[in-house]
């Protein structure tokens, strides 16, 4: 009788043994590089693997190096300008003398703006609940802080996306951006005025709230097409395009943010759009419509209190470190990942909201209506949504491969 002897390693018993014990390693491995090292998408890539960067052969030192590190340029670039001009200004006024009475907003701001340029929330979704509900600061003092501290941060965050040459949509920035523009001056002239404090605070709390269930309805969505761009772009998709910026403009006026939480819905529930794609696109809406809002505030009404001045002088030059750095870094994760962290702040906030402001009756039921309308206005759009997919050539191409495949099996 010949006994074989199988080594260990070949072993079917050995190899499901030694199969079990790195499982455990390669699942943690697989969920950190899914949803915390996903990679980005750029404008100018061949596939998703990657941008393919070509290096003109005549190309000196300098060209060859802002091409092999424009992710690292488009980081330090903008946060070098932004600290250069206010270390000049803070040495000539003594800027510094200001941390030991105003070090709330920064210390805020360091993670408000990292959010901020990681997510689709401008800053100002976190400033505004904080100074308001928090601080018991005034919001239209809030609002105009908001304002002014996303004219840094989001600026910052949005000049490293289109240095790196992230992939945009463009036609929401420029349309969107139209109807922003006038949506937040009418805002701030007709429609700040005539809400109480306690309105602004919950209304805003209410209206992010109903966003993160529609981002969560969203995601239930499982294996859903996407795409990088609207895809067959005409005029009617132009005038959503522009109303949506007029309604988050509306919005940014008395709360400091919005126009991100009406682009974002817009894009991704009506328009199928890739998460990541509409977070980076809504940042720079975020940037265009606060520049918008704070040139208003200063220039035109001439109202920003000394209060507000102050808080953003102290958090301008943190706001441009963590903005860009948010935007780097979320570009990078995975869209369930960022979608976790607005459902958190979201919810954390109307919490606070109820417990600290404590509304009436009547405003609690205006709250409840705004949640409710808003996640039945959602469920709405992403039934649209699903129903426009089928338009599409590349979708309309499936649909008659399928009937062809079961045509020849008849």
């Amino acid at each position: 009788m010949t006994t074989t002897v199988v080594p260990l390693e070949y072993a079917p018993n050995g190899a499901s043994a030694r199969k079990t014990k790195m499982e455990p390693k390669k699942s943690i491995a697989r969920f950190f590089k899914k949803y915390l090292f996903e990679g980005q998408r750029f404008h100018d890539e061949g596939n998703e693997d990657g941008p393919k960067v070509v290096i003109p052969e005549d190309a000196d030192w300098m060209e060859r190096f802002a091409l092999n590190h424009r992710k690292l340029l488009g980081f330090c670039l903008p946060l070098m300008f932004m600290w250069t001009w206010w270390w000049i200004y803070a040495i000539k006024h003594n800027i510094l003398a200001l941390y030991p009475y105003r070090y709330a907003m920064p210390v805020t701001m360091a993670f408000g703006s990292f959010i901020g340029g990681m997510t689709c929330e401008g800053g100002g979704a976190i400033a505004f609940p904080v100074m308001t509900l928090i601080l018991q600061i005034n919001p239209t003092i809030a609002r105009d802080f908001a304002l002014m501290i996303q004219s840094c941060g989001m600026t910052a965050a949005a000049a490293t996306i289109l240095y790196m040459g992230v992939a945009l949509e463009w036609h929401s920035i420029v349309f969107c951006s139209l109807g922003a523009a006038f949506g937040i001056v009418i805002g701030i002239e007709f429609v700040d005025p005539y809400m109480s404090k306690a309105q602004k605070k919950m209304f805003f709390v209410s209206i992010w709230f109903s966003f993160a269930c529609a981002l969560f309805l969203l995601n239930t969505q499982k294996k859903r097409k996407t795409y990088l761009r609207i895809q067959m772009f005409n005029w009617w998709k132009a005038i959503v395009l522009v109303v949506t910026g007029f309604a988050g403009g509306v919005l940014t006026s008395f709360s400091g943010s919005g126009v991100c939480v009406c682009s974002f819905s817009i894009l991704t529930l009506l328009f199928s759009i890739n998460e990541k794609i509409a977070t980076q696109t809504s940042i720079i809406l975020i940037a265009n419509n606060v520049l918008v809002g704070f040139f208003w505030r200063a220039k035109i009404n001439e109202t920003i209190s000394q209060l507000a001045w102050e808080y953003w002088l102290c958090a301008a030059p943190v706001a441009a470190l963590t903005g860009p750095m948010g935007s780097f870094l979320g570009s990078f994760v995975h869209r369930q990942t960022l979608a976790c962290a607005v459902y958190l702040l979201e919810t954390v906030a109307i919490i606070g909201g109820f417990i600290i402001v404590k509304p009436g009756i009547g405003l609690t039921i205006a709250c409840a209506a705004i949640v409710i309308g808003g996640f039945g206005f959602f469920y709405c759009l992403s039934k649209i949504g699903i129903a426009l997919l089928r338009t599409y050539p590349d979708e309309k191409q499936k649909n008659i491969a399928g009937l062809n495949a079961e045509a020849i099996q008849a």
